[in-house]
């Protein structure tokens, strides 16, 4: 099994973390790891996440880290620089394409129509982000992409939550879910380590 397969596939639940004080990394992810959640995605929306990226990368056992909101290739290099397991876009464009091909770093790109999963299908990526998942059809459009498209699989992100989560995860294609409940701001700010972790305790068995 790959990395990249190995990631989607080690707990039903990535979190999508947007950190504002790298100081809060290691706590939080220790709590998701204590929580059953591992892979854990900290996006590049704010200052302080390729730092949050070293800091739990170097310190946190059992974690695999990841960079989120890839969007060009210099993200792609700061990514595997700060210690990144994976990385992972919104989308994908020609120039973030070719530098996946020439990086040794797992990406996981995005796509929200079958033909642009097929496009990235044919460049050899068959694990691929759907987003946004509810506003592009949610888990229907998701069963109906597997009849056409049975080797792709999916991380759907966007819209999801504990909620809705068990749905997209009874989809023959989808790997795994991505969502920003198991780490809410407030609960971030606080320093709410055991509330974090019981949210992710709960994301763990939605498989089940």
């Amino acid at each position: 099994m790959g990395l990249l397969e190995n990631v989607l596939h080690v707990s039903p639940v990535m979190p999508v973390v947007v950190i504002e004080d790298a100081r809060h990394a290691v706590a939080l992810a220790r709590a998701l790891v204590a929580g059953g959640i591992p892979a854990i995605e900290i996006t590049l929306r704010t200052r302080a996440a390729l730092d949050a990226v070293r800091a739990i990368a170097g310190e946190v056992e059992g974690a695999i880290v990841g960079v989120g909101t890839v969007r060009k290739p210099q993200d792609l290099a700061d990514a595997e620089k700060a210690g990144a397991k994976f990385a992972v876009s919104p989308g994908a464009t020609p120039a973030l394409v070719a530098a996946a091909q020439a990086s040794a770093l797992p990406w996981l790109p995005g796509a929200g129509t079958a033909s642009e999963a097929m496009t990235l299908a044919e460049q050899g990526f068959v694990f691929q982000k759907f987003f946004p998942a509810e506003a592009a059809g949610g888990a229907a459009a998701l069963r109906a992409l597997h009849g056409p498209l049975p080797e792709i699989r999916f991380c759907a992100t966007g819209g999801i939550g504990a909620h809705n989560a068990r749905d997209y995860l009874a989809t023959p294609n989808v790997a795994c879910v991505g969502g920003s409940w198991l780490t809410p701001s407030k609960l971030l700010a606080a320093g709410e380590w055991g509330a974090i972790e019981a949210l992710a305790r709960a994301a763990s068995m939605l498989r089940a």
